[in-house]
């Protein structure tokens, strides 16, 4: 079938590279790279999957007031460094 394509110059060049480089027509080179492009989706042989681990949590912390706890904390620190100094 022939049909007119307007490549972009980078496009034409990489595509005659190939050509020259493979030993083939240009022709070809733009059949193959198409062909590769249309081919199905490459998909990995398993899905991936995140590994986990379950987190155990301390009595008495209640991560719904996180913000209250991460003060808390630093305000421990903070009295900690500060009896260092004395």
């Amino acid at each position: 079938m022939r049909t007119t394509v307007t490549l972009d110059p980078d496009v034409a060049a990489k595509l005659k590279a190939v050509a020259r480089q493979r030993g083939i027509s240009f022709k070809q080179a733009l059949n193959q790279a198409v062909r590769a492009g249309l081919g199905p989706a490459h998909r990995s042989a398993r899905p991936f999957t995140q590994p986990t681990q379950a987190m155990a949590l301390r009595p008495g912390v209640n991560l719904d007031k996180a913000l209250q706890l991460a003060t808390a904390l630093e305000d421990e620190e903070v009295v900690r460094r500060l009896e260092l100094r004395k």
